[in-house]
């Protein structure tokens, strides 16, 4: 993470060999599952389909991969999609958004709000009602998740969220999670600051649109839609998923896995929580 992170802040200095290096080695495509096909809507969106709902209308997912809003991508989270198509419970749309520092906020952001308005659009073709259409994401793609669900624009066209640990603040928060977890644990609190620092950019880091923790309870209670938390118990933001949640009041469902900590979604190694986290989606 160290190398990651001096990485991040030397692309803020207009130097991204180092980041382009570890985009790279976090774009690795996970082979289908049986009975799941895969292609490509346009350049940056893919669907996930299970084999038997040809023809046949479920719920669409819109998935946003995590990794700071500076790497990951379409393939990093394909995993998930795919596994989440082989339950036959929905079919998943992966995005493939614009990426910090060189495009920070809010271009992954617009790009994350056209991805519902083409789903919505292409509604028939996709076999999808446009009453579920449901929005998910992991780490910073939570976050670009519900900040899409509650944009002027979207909002009342995402019926669900499913969010594995979020980002809901993009700045250093002070909870005990954040002290007990910020080291060691798949998201060091460094890294998270460069994190943050790489997508806010010049705009305003507590600006709701970004750390969408902050918006009042009661704009979470009107406007949020109904959302799964899925959190990690060993992890840096456990703790303003934890608030989130709770400002949210009967909008949100927070399931944590006590032992899980950072990256299940994207990186293998906690099969357990992948699966868990599956299923729940599911």
């Amino acid at each position: 993470q160290r190398r990651q992170t001096e990485a991040i802040w030397r692309a803020m200095a207009g130097d991204s060999r180092g980041l382009d290096s570890v985009r790279r080695s976090r774009d690795t495509e996970w082979p289908l599952p049986e009975g799941v096909s895969a292609r490509m809507l346009s350049p940056t969106l893919r669907l996930y389909e299970p084999a038997e709902a040809a023809g046949r209308e479920l719920p669409t997912l819109i998935y946003l991969h995590g990794g700071g809003w500076t790497f990951g991508s379409i393939n990093s989270c394909s995993r998930f999609c795919g596994a989440l198509a082989a339950r036959g419970a929905a079919r998943v749309v992966a995005v493939d958004y614009r990426l910090a520092p060189e495009n920070p906020f809010p271009a992954g952001l617009e790009d994350c709000k056209a991805a519902v308005r083409y789903v919505i659009d292409h509604a028939e073709e996709l076999k999808t009602d446009t009453a579920a259409v449901a929005m998910g994401g992991d780490s910073s793609g939570g976050n670009l998740a519900v900040a899409t669900a509650l944009s002027a624009e979207c909002r009342g066209r995402v019926a669900k969220l499913v969010l594995f640990y979020p980002v809901t603040q993009a700045v250093a928060d002070s909870s005990a999670s954040w002290s007990e977890f910020g080291r060691g644990f798949g998201l060091d609190s460094d890294i998270m600051k460069a994190f943050d620092s790489a997508y806010v950019g010049m705009a305003d880091a507590k600006d709701t649109r970004i750390s969408v923790g902050l918006l009042p309870a009661d704009t979470l209670r009107a406007w949020l839609p109904q959302t799964l938390l899925v959190a990690a118990g060993r992890d840096i933001l456990r703790d303003q998923g934890k608030d989130f949640a709770a400002r949210a009041g009967r909008k949100a469902r927070r399931e944590e896995l006590p032992e899980a900590a950072h990256l299940f979604i994207t990186v293998p190694g906690q099969d357990e929580a992948f699966n868990t986290a599956v299923r729940l989606a599911a």
